[in-house]
């Protein structure tokens, strides 16, 4: 009988369930949800409760970004692997994103909108975050890490041309498409289950409370009223987070021509009649809640005393040999290959209706002569063991000519780097220069500018005054007049200051008037007149045009 233990970690809760499988027939042993303080404690409690501390324990991934790529479906298989590879290096660059602190995996299908093109799903997982959760199980075994997203898919009924979508309700949303059997996308919603326990939280201060809150809300159709229900006090908190999933499942819907199934599973489906609520939204599909394929067939399964758990069950059945192998995260190494292959039955399907099993026996006793079995098992070792050996010399070999040929390419590319810097010196050092020279360039222009402003500006009274000759009355005179340079906003001007004297008031406005109107001057204004003995004194003021 085989056993595996299925661990779903979430913020606040820890989801755990043990499968059996015993022959054909799977089977729940134990399960459950627990609302951890102590998380490392915790687990250790599960699995010391669960007696699976020699079971294969298969764990969910935290926070893994999920990434699509297109490519041709005709490249081999190492085209393939390098295209995608390029392709994450080309986002990660894209992203500022650090290409070594991330552990990537992918799967590839066909794409239904280009059938000479492949998608490829490309998850990736900090390794930080890897480090941290498998340090959580101390000296357990990890069998597999995987996303939640795509192991969800275990525990569902998929047939061969039906499209599904599994809506996962936890605390953070996730919707996983299932094209013909096949996982098509991963796509994540803003809104979850955490908006309501933490809302709840804050009045039952228990998220055990608030989890039981949940499971005791009702959600009533259009025909009856739940709102006296004293249970549904919890309603208004979940009513708005359910609608805003919908409204967001709707739009990633819409992007199929066709979903037979939307199943729910999570959190949220332990709200009464979730399953009523989203299918008012998609009538076009059956909507549902998840149950494990397996447990139609086992009566003895309390459907409802386990859908709670539905991840850690999907999880479970990683180690039972479900599931898409090349999304295990979990680092392996070629001593935990051979123990496995060392501990594994070497058997033999016999012919017939009935599957039985035949052991193969081998005789070890060396002793009397030998029989042409044991002559060509020992043949078969002997060359076993020269190839190992000649396996063993070539690789040596080659991997002092590997060495010797890196280190010849390192001091290639170690000589071409210092190049490469006394030529970014060299630039840095032109660049100075090229900058020094403009700015003296600038500073030669500028001073050749206030040179030509200045001799411009000598010429520029006695031009006036020749000017003024013409219009100034005979008994107005000139004691003195000044050439200023004012700036407003980006305009320079010449700024004309002249103080004029005469007998009478009369002749000093003719004047200024004269000044104006014939444009000699602009924005022209004047002082008050003041009496200096028998003359009256005034200053006029305005630009050159």
């Amino acid at each position: 009988m085989q056993e595996s233990l299925g661990i779903s970690i979430s913020d606040q809760a820890i989801k755990y369930a043990k499968v059996t499988k015993n022959n054909d027939q799977l089977d729940v042993a134990s399960f459950g949800i627990k609302f951890y303080d102590n998380l490392e404690s915790d687990i250790q409690q599960i699995i010391l409760e669960t007696n699976s501390k020699n079971i294969p324990i298969c764990i969910n991934t935290k926070d893994e970004r999920v990434d699509y790529f297109s490519i041709f479906n005709l490249l081999s298989k190492n085209d393939t692997k390098k295209t995608i590879e390029t392709e994450f290096e080309s986002l990660c660059a894209e992203n500022h994103l650090n290409l070594n602190a991330y552990e990537g995996r992918y799967v590839i299908v066909g794409d239904i909108t280009n059938k000479d093109r492949n998608r490829v799903l490309y998850f990736t997982v900090s390794k930080t975050e890897l480090e941290e959760r498998s340090a959580i199980f101390r000296d357990n075994k990890i069998y597999s890490i995987t996303p939640l997203a795509t192991s969800i898919c275990n525990i569902a009924d998929a047939k061969k041309g039906e499209n599904i979508m599994i809506v996962n309700l936890n605390e953070n949303t996730t919707v996983t498409t299932i094209i013909n059997q096949r996982v098509y996308s991963v796509d994540r919603i803003n809104v979850g289950m955490k908006d309501v326990l933490e809302k709840i939280n804050e009045r039952e201060n228990s998220y055990l409370k608030s989890y039981e809150a949940c499971k005791n809300t009702t959600i009533y159709t259009m025909e009856s009223n739940g709102s006296d229900d004293p249970n549904n006090k919890y309603l208004p908190f979940i009513m708005p987070t359910l609608f805003n999933i919908a409204q967001e499942l709707r739009k990633i819907r819409d992007t199929y021509t066709k979903i037979d199934k939307i199943y729910l599973t999570g959190l949220g489906t332990v709200v009464n009649n979730v399953d009523l609520y989203f299918q008012e939204y998609f009538r076009e599909s059956k909507c549902e809640i998840l149950k494990p394929f397996f447990a139609a067939s086992n009566v003895r399964i309390n459907i409802k005393d386990f859908i709670e758990v539905n991840d850690a069950i999907a999880l479970a059945m990683e180690g039972l040999g479900y599931g898409l192998k090349d999304l295990n995260f979990r680092a392996t190494n070629w001593k935990e290959d051979l123990s496995t292959l060392l501990h594994s039955d070497v058997k033999s399907l016999g012919k017939g209706s009935k599957k039985t099993s035949k052991s193969i026996k081998i005789n070890t006793d060396m002793g009397g002569p030998l029989k042409p079995t044991e002559r060509w098992l020992i043949r078969g070792c002997v060359t076993v063991l020269i190839v190992l050996i000649v396996y063993g010399v070539c690789s040596v070999f080659l991997e002092k000519q590997i060495n010797k040929k890196i280190s010849q390419a390192e001091n290639v590319i170690n000589d071409t780097n210092n190049q490469l810097r006394s030529v970014q010196s060299d630039e840095r050092k032109i660049n100075e220069k090229a900058s020094e020279y403009e700015a003296i360039t600038s500073r030669l222009e500028n001073a050749s500018s206030e040179i030509a402003s200045k001799q411009g500006r000598k010429n520029e009274i006695p031009t006036l005054l020749n000017q003024i000759v013409y219009i100034i009355p005979k008994n107005v005179q000139l004691t003195s007049i000044e050439n200023n340079e004012v700036t407003s906003g980006n305009e320079t001007k010449q700024h004309i200051i002249i103080t004029a004297q005469s007998e009478q008031y009369e002749q000093l406005a003719y004047f200024k008037a004269r000044l104006s109107n014939n444009g000699y001057l602009t924005n022209v204004t004047s002082s008050e007149g003041s009496k200096d003995g028998e003359y009256v004194v005034v200053t006029i003021e305005g630009d050159l045009p």
